[in-house]
């Protein structure tokens, strides 16, 4: 492993609890949340929804959590109010390109590295979506888009992490058994690519490699199989073993209760992930309460449903491993 410059190190100190583990929550959320919380108002909603949103979930959740993800075009009030814990900034723009082939990433406008650091981010987050099964001049263009933003963190000493979410390169429903078939290689591929030194990430922000909802045995699964209890547990294995690189994982958009189950499934595989990057799975179900009745009555809800979430979150992250020892450290004081 390269050895941690003092930067990085400090960044990912700064978003780790105590334990070395990542309780990260997410709130990076631009246009997903805007339609929304707009659907479920029944009319629009502006940028001061985002913000306010925002700096609710960051102000109750960073209580119970090691660190917050926010961007910096709505979350940059809410980001002084993090009760002292770990920043990360996003870095891409909100969503891709529906009339361009490949789901094309794309950087946010009047933001770089150095001006992400200078508002106070501790880390660099990228959101990239990838399968390794999509055509070679696609991912060709999305390597060297890593490897530029790799050689920036590098410049400004400063935590990389990169989350790919994958996707079917030839248009079909990534909602289908078809899909959940797939995910274990697309997760495992991305894993290995990215993994690779010439990127310079440093925290692996990935999906899970199974669909729960189609893993027998589980209290997630719906009836529809595409792993056993034992092919799951070993898909989670297998794609551990693709990368020597620190990961975590996202919860993407999953409810509470199937995230907590997938997290005992990772405990269960014996895999040595260190942490989470967890959005939705805390706070989704509040955007009713916003959207419906206000800005009052949603810090109620996470005051005592969101915290409940957060803490079911937390006590399941008994299963991680602190991220050090993937550098051959016993512990942070090791690491300087």
């Amino acid at each position: 492993m390269s050895k941690l410059t003092s930067g990085k190190l400090a960044g990912l100190k700064a978003v780790s609890d105590a334990r070395g583990v990542i309780a990260a929550a997410a709130m990076d959320q631009r246009g997903s949340l805007q339609k929304s919380l707009a659907k479920e108002r029944g009319s629009a909603a502006d940028g001061h929804d985002l913000e306010i949103f925002k700096t609710l979930v960051t102000e109750v959740l960073t209580r119970h959590a090691s660190a917050i993800l926010l961007d910096p075009e709505y979350g940059l009030p809410a980001s002084k109010h993090r009760n002292g814990k770990g920043l990360l900034l996003a870095y891409e723009k909100t969503g891709y390109d529906a009339t361009t082939a490949g789901r094309l990433p794309d950087l946010l406008d009047v933001w770089s590295v150095r001006r992400l650091k200078e508002a106070g981010a501790d880390c660099i987050k990228i959101l990239l979506y990838y399968t390794p099964f999509e055509k070679s001049a696609i991912n060709d263009l999305k390597q060297a888009w890593i490897e530029r933003i790799g050689d920036e963190c590098l410049t400004h000493d400063i935590p990389f992490f990169l989350e790919f979410v994958g996707y079917d390169a030839q248009g079909g429903d990534e909602k289908s058994v078809a899909y959940a078939k797939k995910k274990p290689e697309i997760v495992s591929g991305a894993m290995a690519e990215f993994g690779k030194e010439r990127y310079n990430v440093d925290v692996l922000k990935v999906e899970v490699p199974i669909v729960m909802e189609f893993v027998e045995g589980t209290r997630s699964f719906k009836g529809e199989k595409a792993y056993t209890r034992a092919e799951a547990l070993q898909h989670f294995r297998d794609a551990e073993a693709m990368t020597h690189k620190p990961f975590i994982y996202l919860s993407a958009g999953v409810s509470n209760p199937v995230f907590i189950e997938t997290l005992e499934l990772a405990g269960e595989s014996g895999t040595k992930y260190n942490g989470v990057l967890c959005g939705r799975a805390t706070w989704k179900d509040g955007i009713a309460i916003y959207a419906k009745q206000g800005p009052d009555a949603f810090k109620e809800w996470l005051e005592t449903k969101g915290v409940e979430n957060i803490n079911n979150v937390n006590a399941a992250l008994k299963s991680a491993s602190p991220w050090y020892l993937k550098f051959g450290a016993k512990s942070l004081e090791e690491l300087g």
